[in-house]
């Protein structure tokens, strides 16, 4: 085989120009490369951890069934925030006196496109009498539940053969193939429908969702979805191997947990950096009883809280609003959970997202979690939540900046009382994962695990 060289030039525009009129192929500072499987890549890669993460499962071979999360192509129309939002969109589109030209340009939609989108059989397809029975909630973005008009006439990619068993009871892992970038931080979790661009809008970075638990399909009149025909989507060969190493077969729930919380280590993440970025993440098994089932606490706790049904966070009590404030003035309310405190403050503004913001600042106050505390701006009255860390704030899930996506895919809606509740919760939830991630890792002592 003939020796591969490869070379870098970095820079701006007119240097690179620059340098290439002064150097050729015999000149230029070549390093040799030895393209490795099984993906023979022809750029340098820090090999020194391959062979072990080679050794590891990869996801798909442990959730065989797995798929693409739904993609819309049509969210002005199909998805909404809430169930009557949604009731409303589609009942406009259907209305029966409006052309079919008026009702797509309402929702800035095409008449036809090569996607097997026809908006005049779309309306003819359903009354509206028959809306309510295809409202589905969908996991949208992280912490970010909205409501999706599942029909096969409207989404342009239903992936029902994995998002049916999503319907009934289940958990599904979610993360990607493949990255536009580092770092590695693609995984999530979900328990219902899944919206393919819920942890990256990137085209390399569509969601993958692997679901716990297969159901009969629903459509065969010989089977039915109940609980006891469900069976777990783990490969034979994969718990062979772990009932191998530790003694017994763990359920199906406590592999689930042990997985998520695998992922979650920042060690994990940045150890095995160069081969996340180009395939599924690998499950390292461990013949040690006692740091699986660590693991696995770690891991249910991880789940409760991104499913937001975690006992750690704030109760969803409304708060109350106590007039114009200024940033100096106490609080007009707060949640307090595990030592850290979340306020916001009526500055006027009714709560409402400006254009421009959400806004980070430092605190004036000083609080805040380990001396951290900041404040986050949602409009130009000045209404915010205080004593935020900025940790938090900076905290992502994939591609998104998760406390600054939630708020500015609000913008121009006034926050609810509830909305106001469900952000401190995410940011309780976001301030407890960096704290279990550091337990991850303190828990195992050294890679490859044994």
């Amino acid at each position: 085989m003939s020796d591969i060289q490869h070379a870098h030039l970095y820079g701006m525009r007119e240097a690179k120009y620059d340098w290439l009129l002064t150097h050729d192929v015999n000149s230029t500072d070549w390093n040799e490369i030895e393209p490795q499987k099984p993906f023979h890549l022809f750029i340098p890669q820090n090999n020194d951890s391959l062979a072990e993460f080679q050794e590891y499962w990869k996801i798909t071979e442990v959730m065989t069934e797995f798929s693409l999360g739904c993609l819309t192509k049509r969210d002005n129309l199909v998805i909404a925030k809430t169930f009557d939002e949604l009731y409303r969109q589609i009942e406009k589109f259907l209305d029966n006196t409006k052309s079919d030209d008026e009702a797509t340009k309402e929702f800035d939609l095409k008449l036809a496109d090569q996607d097997m989108w026809n908006a005049h059989n779309a309306r003819l397809s359903l009354s509206i009498s028959e809306i309510e029975n295809h409202i589905r909630e969908e996991s949208f973005r992280p912490f970010d539940t909205r409501f999706i008009f599942y029909h096969v006439n409207f989404v342009a990619r239903l992936n029902r053969r994995v998002m049916q068993h999503l319907e009934p009871d289940n958990l599904a892992l979610i993360t990607v193939r493949q990255l536009a970038s580092l770092p590695f931080d693609h995984i999530w979790v979900t328990d219902s429908l899944t919206d393919q661009h819920i942890i990256s809008v990137r085209t390399k970075e569509g969601g993958v969702v692997c679901p716990l638990y297969l159901y009969p399909n629903s459509n065969n009149p010989q089977t039915s979805t109940i609980k006891e025909q469900r069976c777990p989507n783990l490969s034979d060969e994969f718990l062979k191997d772990i009932t191998n190493k530790l003694g017994y077969t763990p359920t199906p729930e406590a592999i689930f947990y042990y997985i998520y919380a695998i992922f979650h280590s920042p060690t994990y993440r940045t150890r095995y950096a160069e081969f996340l970025k180009i395939d599924f993440p690998r499950v390292p098994l461990t013949s040690d009883d006692r740091l699986f089932r660590k693991l696995g606490e770690y891991g249910e706790e991880l789940v409760a809280l991104h499913l937001m049904k975690s006992e750690k966070l704030p109760p969803s009590v409304p708060p109350f609003k106590g007039g114009s404030q200024d940033s100096s003035s106490p609080p007009s309310q707060g949640g307090v959970r595990g030592g850290l405190e979340i306020f916001f403050i009526d500055n006027g503004g009714e709560f409402i997202v400006d254009a421009g913001h959400p806004k980070f600042l430092p605190s004036p106050t000083g609080r805040g979690a380990g001396g951290e505390g900041g404040e986050v701006i949602i409009n130009k009255k000045g209404d915010r939540f205080t004593d935020v860390p900025k940790s938090v704030w900076n905290f992502y899930v994939g591609g998104y900046q998760v406390c600054h996506k939630w708020l500015k895919d609000r913008k121009g809606r006034q926050l609810s009382p509830e909305d106001l509740n469900h952000y401190q919760k995410i940011i309780v939830a976001l301030a407890e994962t960096m704290q279990i991630m550091k337990a991850i890792d303190a828990a195992i002592p050294s890679f490859p695990i044994e």
